[in-house]
């Protein structure tokens, strides 16, 4: 696919307004202005929408036209759209992706592609009854780190790879943060296993170019939530983390602190009473924090893969077994999670310790290793630029906005490769209630 035609620019709606969509509408106001215009928004929460409007004018703009949920073919038509950006949380993805589709306009939907196997069912129709695109915003394919591994794989340097060992670790600042919002109700979100891996199994299915065969898992609710503050004697917790006077709990998120926090939840819950800010401790809770899986792949190679939502540091480790020898990359986004001097969390962006620290100790940073068969180990280069994820995602909403230039290493997904992302959550979740493998053709999903 070449690059879009700029002569007229298209028109996009954003259909759900929460903090999700900021990226997309900050580069449709500035980077890609000149091919792109804001042109609605699709939003139950008059808040948020204000919130939204105010970014726009502070870049100089008119806010766009509003619309709730119900009226999205309206907005398409009357506001001529070519393209809607699905933002709307995880268990509304299918509906309005389908509903965009048949409406007559291109969809670019943020991940997971859904949450259960009706909705992957549901899109995959929509998608080949309309013929219109679907773009999966997977921006970590476009992390240089990632990338790099990728090309590594691609060229055998490795051979052909035989088991993958992907350890993904979530600090108690992000990872707790599942556990505040709706993302903690397992009807709504699917768990970790889809939300949040959907990013990592994508990763990997494209790192192999290969398909999700069977899946044995087992996780647990091992840190949060009501039960396990009681067997570590947490004592008694409050509701939610904005209360007066202010908490010095780490755990708590007091959204009158943060401008975007405040504007899109604190002022907004009056009008649909979502609560943003619940306590990692209560009741409730109905996901696993800790989860630990193997995957086969059609080809033969074996994943074990273990994710972690409580962890002192935030990154991920990836060790690549083949025949012809073994790639390792490690990623170090956050070395720790601090109190600063009001009792609130500061994130360390730099070590653990001061920077006299022995080389063996964690510090901000990525490394990969290649280490061919009766050879010494050889550091791979990554060049990274401006920007979230080294990057790359400046070069996803380059190719969501603009289309793709050549793409040798195909980072661009569309909705079957946010389906083999979702399968293999989703037979994780399966088995570990059945506490068994299971198949991933036993989901019949559309793959």
């Amino acid at each position: 696919m070449t690059e879009q035609a700029t002569d007229r620019r298209r028109r996009y709606g954003v259909v759900g307004t929460g903090a999700r969509s900021q990226m997309y509408v900050e580069a449709l106001l500035t980077d890609h202005a000149e091919v792109g215009e804001l042109a609605a928004w699709c939003e139950p929460n008059p808040a948020r929408a204000d919130h939204y409007d105010a970014l726009v004018r502070g870049h100089g703009g008119t806010p766009p036209a509003r619309y709730t949920p119900d009226q999205l073919e309206r907005m398409v038509d009357e506001q001529q759209l070519d393209a809607v950006v699905v933002t709307s949380p995880d268990w509304t993805h299918a509906e309005m992706t389908s509903r965009a589709l048949h409406a007559g306009v291109d969809v670019v939907l943020e991940k997971p592609l859904t949450t259960d196997a009706e909705g992957c069912r549901t899109i995959t129709r929509a998608a080949q009854e309309t013929g219109r695109s679907v773009v999966l915003t997977f921006n970590y394919r476009y992390s240089p780190r990632n990338s790099a591994l990728k090309e590594v794989i691609a060229s055998g340097r490795i051979g052909e790879v035989t088991a993958v060992h992907f350890e993904w670790v979530l600090d108690t600042m992000h990872g707790a943060d599942y556990f505040r919002r709706w993302h903690r109700e397992k009807e709504h979100s699917a768990g970790l296993a889809v939300h949040k891996a959907t990013h990592h199994f994508d990763l990997m299915n494209w790192w192999l170019a290969d398909t999700p065969s069977w899946v044995f898992a087992t996780g647990g609710l091992n840190f949060y939530g009501d039960a396990n503050a009681r067997a570590r004697g947490l004592g008694e917790r409050p509701g939610r983390g904005t209360v007066d006077p202010p908490s010095t709990d780490p755990f708590a998120l007091d959204l009158r602190t943060d401008p975007k926090l405040k504007g899109l939840y604190w002022d907004a819950e009056q009008h649909d009473g979502y609560l943003r800010d619940r306590d990692v401790f209560a009741p409730g809770i109905t996901i696993e924090d800790t989860l630990a899986a193997m995957v086969g792949y059609e080809r033969g190679a074996v994943m074990t893969y273990s994710l972690n939502a409580h962890s002192p540091w935030e990154g991920y480790r990836v060790s690549v077994n083949g025949t012809e020898g073994r790639a390792e990359l490690e990623v170090v986004e956050r070395a720790a999670v601090l109190p600063g001097p009001d009792g609130r969390l500061v994130l360390d962006a730099s070590s653990v310790v001061d920077d006299t620290a022995d080389d063996d100790v964690r510090r901000r940073g990525e490394r990969l290793t290649v280490q061919r068969h009766w050879e010494k180990a050889e550091l791979v280069s990554i060049v990274n630029s401006d920007g979230g994820h080294g990057g790359g995602d400046a070069l996803l909403l380059h190719d969501v906005f603009r289309g793709t230039a050549p793409d040798p290493l195909g980072k661009r997904a569309g909705y079957r490769d946010g389906l083999a992302s979702v399968a293999v959550g989703l037979a994780l979740n399966e088995s570990m209630r059945a506490r068994e493998r299971v198949d991933v053709a036993s989901l019949d999903l559309p793959l």
